[in-house]
C-alpha cells in the first residue's frame, strides 16, 4: 500500500502515523508538504495527521483546508481515493468540505487527554473490516475541539445512511456517560457518502504496539492494507 501523509505547519502526529502504516503495510508512507500541488503517483491512501495545523488560528483546520495540497486531496477523494483524517485531520476534512459538520470546543472547555473507549459502528468499510460491529476498543484522545456538531438534517442523514463510524462509550459499550467532549449522539468519527473518507477525533495510530499500552488501533491500518 502506497500511503501519503500530509504535513502541515503545526502537525505533530505524523511520525506516529508513519510508524503505524509501516508496521501494517511493511513500507513507509511518503511525507507530502502542504505547499505541494500533487500527490505522489499511485497513492492508495492519504492521511491527514493530528496536531495544530497553522497553530489552530481562525478555526481549527480552517487555514490548512485552503493549503495547495488540499485541492489534490479533494480531487483524489472525488475519484474514490481513500482519505483518513485523525483529530486535527478530521477538523481539516470538515473545513475543506470533504465531511459535513464542524468540531467545536469541548463542552466543558477543557482539553481532553486520556484513554477512551469507542464502539465500532460498522465492520464493512475499508477502514474497519478487521474489527467487529459493536466491538468496544480503547484508544487515546487528545483534543480541545472535538465536539462534533451539525444541523439536525445533517445528523439525521448521517445516522440514516450509516455514516457514523465510531461512538464514544464506556468499557461495556454503553453510550452517553463516557462522552468526553459533548459531541452530538456520542459521535467520534464519520464517513463520507461513499465511505472512502473517514474523519475521527481519537488516535488509533498511538495504539498499535503492546509496549505502549495496547493494540486496539492496529486493526484500522490492517483493514486499510487488506482492502
Amino acid at each position: 500500500m502506497r500511503a501519503a501523509v500530509i504535513l502541515f505547519p503545526g502537525s505533530n502526529r505524523e511520525s506516529d502515523v508513519v510508524r503505524a502504516l509501516a508496521k501494517a503495510a511493511g513500507r513507509k508512507p511518503a511525507l507530502v508538504f502542504h505547499a505541494e500541488h500533487e500527490l505522489p503517483q499511485g497513492t492508495d491512501l492519504v492521511v491527514l495527521p493530528g496536531g495544530f495545523a497553522y497553530g489552530d488560528y481562525l478555526r481549527c483546520g480552517a487555514i490548512a483546508a485552503r493549503s495547495p495540497i488540499m485541492d489534490a486531496v479533494r480531487a483524489y477523494a472525488a475519484q474514490g481515493g481513500r482519505v483518513l483524517g485523525i483529530c486535527n485531520g478530521f477538523q481539516i476534512l470538515c473545513e475543506s468540505g470533504l465531511l459535513p459538520g464542524v468540531l467545536m470546543r469541548n463542552s466543558n472547555l477543557r482539553f481532553a487527554c486520556r484513554m477512551q473507549h469507542l464502539r465500532v459502528e460498522r465492520d464493512d468499510t475499508p477502514f474497519t473490516s478487521r474489527y467487529r460491529r459493536n466491538q468496544v476498543i480503547k484508544v487515546a484522545i487528545a483534543h480541545g475541539e472535538g465536539n462534533y456538531t451539525a444541523d439536525a438534517e445533517t445528523i439525521a442523514r448521517l445516522e440514516g445512511e450509516g455514516r457514523v463510524a465510531f461512538r464514544y462509550c464506556d468499557a461495556k459499550g454503553v453510550l452517553g456517560a463516557a462522552n468526553p467532549n459533548g459531541s452530538v449522539n456520542d459521535i467520534a468519527g464519520i464517513y463520507s457518502e461513499s465511505c472512502n473518507v473517514l474523519g475521527l477525533m481519537p488516535h488509533p495510530e498511538n495504539l498499535v504496539d503492546s509496549l505502549v499500552g495496547g493494540t486496539d488501533g492496529r486493526a484500522m491500518f490492517e483493514s486499510l492494507v487488506a482492502s
